[in-house]
């Protein structure tokens, strides 16, 4: 054979190599399972959120940076307010001019039924004064009628002091939308987090619902891994489950959250030991939020490993015990902690 046919069939021979002692590492490492477990690749996952603007205006400043750590109501990013805080001024002294309003109706109605009262005693003597006829019919007349325009006076002065009430609760109401507005202008994490995008920097005019950042939600960070229908059914939502990642020798205790109602085609990027084109039913593995925290600065997302779900007992059968390799858990302190002694 030549030296130049050698040199293909050498390099196939290295490739073939490899492959074979990388499927024999991985099955090494992964664990024999009693049939009450079952196991699928995956990876560490964790839910996207967009940090986004509610008005529309121009950025003024962004606080956070990408990779920084956040926490609840931690304020990220501000929009200019302006605008807003002249339109607010304008609309508190509406406010100011409609309690004034309140104030002048209120003297009207005094006034109102002040004449009221009077246009009652006035009456009241005519009617005295008529029975000994000391007043004409037509005077008697005349008291009679003051009163009633006395009546309809402070019913008028009354109507009038609602209706000045509700212009001030509705200008109160714009009062309090645009501080919504300035308030809203502060743009704050939702939860606990790291940034994983800066999408917008100061002096960008933004419209309404325009992003800024966005944050990885580590306050649920989980794994999928999709399995066969023969095991899926024996899954239940709480199960106990484990994540053994590739990069740690600890087994994450973690509980099964969500098992999937309908079937689908295993996407590519998943590895399983069937066909690609099986139906397989979708599982969430999540791994408690405590032990997340504890570990916080080494929580990456993206990482992949193995989750093992301990499958519902089949008819009188005791629950298997977890495989010594999957019972070897993280430290109670931080990796940080162990860096520092």
């Amino acid at each position: 054979m030549k030296q130049g046919n050698k040199l293909p069939f050498i390099a196939i021979l290295v490739v073939i190599v490899a492959v074979g002692t990388w499927m024999l590492w991985r099955f090494i490492q992964q664990p024999s399972l009693p049939s009450d477990f079952a196991s699928g690749n995956g990876r560490i996952e964790a839910v996207q959120v967009d940090i986004s603007t509610k008005i529309a205006g121009r950025v003024q400043e962004v606080i956070a940076a990408e990779g920084d750590l956040v926490q609840p109501q931690q304020a990220l990013a501000r929009i200019n307010t302006d605008q807003l805080e002249a339109q607010l001024l304008r609309a508190e002294a509406d406010v100011a001019a409609g309690e004034s309003l309140i104030a002048s109706a209120n003297a009207s109605i005094a006034q109102a039924k002040a004449q009221q009262l009077l246009a009652k005693q006035e009456l009241s003597r005519a009617s005295d004064l008529i029975k000994k006829s000391a007043v004409s019919k037509e005077t008697y007349d005349t008291r009679v009628s003051a009163l009633a325009v006395a009546d309809a006076s402070v019913e008028a002065a009354d109507a009038m002091l609602i209706s000045r009430q509700r212009n001030v609760d509705a200008l109160q109401a714009v009062v309090n939308e645009i501080k919504t507005q300035i308030e809203d202008a502060t743009l704050v994490s939702p939860t606990i987090g790291r940034v994983l995008y800066r999408l917008a920097e100061p002096g960008e005019v933004l419209g309404s619902g325009g992003k800024v950042l966005t944050i990885i939600n580590l306050a649920d960070v989980y794994m999928e891994v999709f399995l066969p229908s023969n095991q899926a059914h024996r899954v239940a939502i709480g199960a106990e489950a484990r994540v053994k990642l590739d990069i740690i020798d600890y087994a994450i205790p973690a509980t099964v959250s969500f098992v999937s109602p309908e079937s689908q085609f295993t996407p590519k990027q998943v590895e399983t030991q069937n066909e690609r084109n099986k139906l397989m039913f979708r599982v969430k593995v999540k791994i408690p939020q405590e032990l997340v925290l504890s570990h916080i600065e080494q929580v990456k997302t993206g990482v992949r490993g193995v989750a093992y779900i301990r499958l519902a007992p089949e008819g009188d059968d005791s629950p298997s015990e977890w495989p010594e390799e999957l019972q070897n858990f993280p430290p109670s302190k931080t990796l940080s902690e162990e860096s520092a002694n």
